[in-house]
């Protein structure tokens, strides 16, 4: 178990990713990978009120429901950490201070639970001021309807500015980071937000932590790409570089007897700060390579030869 920053949330080292569920995965398969991964000791589920208003004849917050009937149905809702977001559901956009209470009240409702245990800004909101936004996340946190916050998609300026207004009023601190970040995707999070995340004791949980399904190996040439709905976003990886990672992966995953997937995932896990990438599952099958990152821990001559063929200079 690995614990987020600074809170007493003490976590399976890789989240289950909820963007899925009432989109690619239907209720019963949802449940399904659901019952899958608690069954291999998970206990992390990462989702957000917009999923997934994204997909044809949803409106958002299907995940969230199917995520409150299952531990209603399991009755087992002490178990599991739930961390959802707010800004991107279609009837509360934005981050202002009553679209954030009302948003929450929704997701309480949505995941039959009467708090939530983290709570993202899913995305910055700059036209509503730091001082409300963070004012109104602080106001839930004393009202016991969520037990700590976090930010996703914010600005390394807009991050320290957060910090900083949330210093000056006394209220919660973040306690959380998920950024975009995994072997083909560096930069951004490693060159200005990962030294955020260490000085301010941030839990780092990536997003897109297998590039789309890129990093699962499955996509080798153009002609693997297909028509799911993950492919275009894997697409753009297949390079010389891309498939020297996969290769890179193949070989150092064979030396702890583990997929692709699981040593991309152990990658992550073995950089400073990160606490357990979120990943996601279409079927029930797909669980077993995410889980057993938590069996695996690669050396660090293994990290750096990681590094070095991933190194990103386009």
């Amino acid at each position: 178990m690995t614990r987020i920053g600074s809170s007493d949330l003490d976590v399976f080292p890789l989240s289950l990713g909820g963007n899925v569920f009432g989109w690619t995965a239907d209720r019963d398969t949802s449940f399904d990978i659901l019952d899958a991964y608690t069954a291999a000791g998970g206990d992390f589920i990462d989702t957000a009120d917009s999923y997934s208003a994204f997909a044809p004849g949803n409106h958002g917050g299907e995940s969230e429901t199917i995520i409150g009937e299952w531990m209603t149905a399991r009755g087992n809702r002490d178990g599991i950490v739930v961390a959802t977001k707010v800004s991107r559901h279609p009837d509360f956009l934005g981050l202002a201070a009553a679209n954030i209470r009302a948003a929450a009240d929704a997701s309480l409702g949505r995941l039959q639970t009467d708090v939530i245990d983290l709570y993202f800004a899913h995305f910055d909101d700059e036209e509503t001021p730091l001082e409300e936004t963070a004012g109104a996340f602080d106001d839930l946190v004393k009202a016991g309807k969520v037990r700590y916050i976090a930010l996703s998609n914010y600005s390394p300026e807009r991050i320290e500015e957060y910090f900083a207004v949330a210093r000056a009023n006394g209220f919660a601190l973040p306690v959380a980071l998920q950024p975009h970040y995994n072997l083909v995707h560096r930069n951004d999070f490693e060159d200005t937000l990962a030294p955020i995340a260490e000085r301010e004791n941030l839990g780092v949980v990536p997003y897109y932590s297998l590039a789309s399904g890129f990093l699962t190996g499955k996509y080798r040439s153009k002609d693997d790409l297909g028509d799911s709905p993950r492919a275009s976003g894997a697409a753009k990886f297949v390079s010389t570089q891309g498939l020297a990672i996969i290769d890179a992966l193949d070989e150092i995953g064979r030396a702890h007897g583990a997929s692709i997937t699981t040593t991309a995932l152990a990658w992550l896990l073995a950089k400073p700060t990160v606490v357990a990438p979120i990943a996601s599952a279409s079927k029930p099958s797909q669980v077993a390579d995410l889980v057993a990152v938590a069996n695996v821990t690669l050396t660090p001559d293994e990290v750096a030869a990681l590094d070095t063929v991933s190194a990103w200079t386009a």
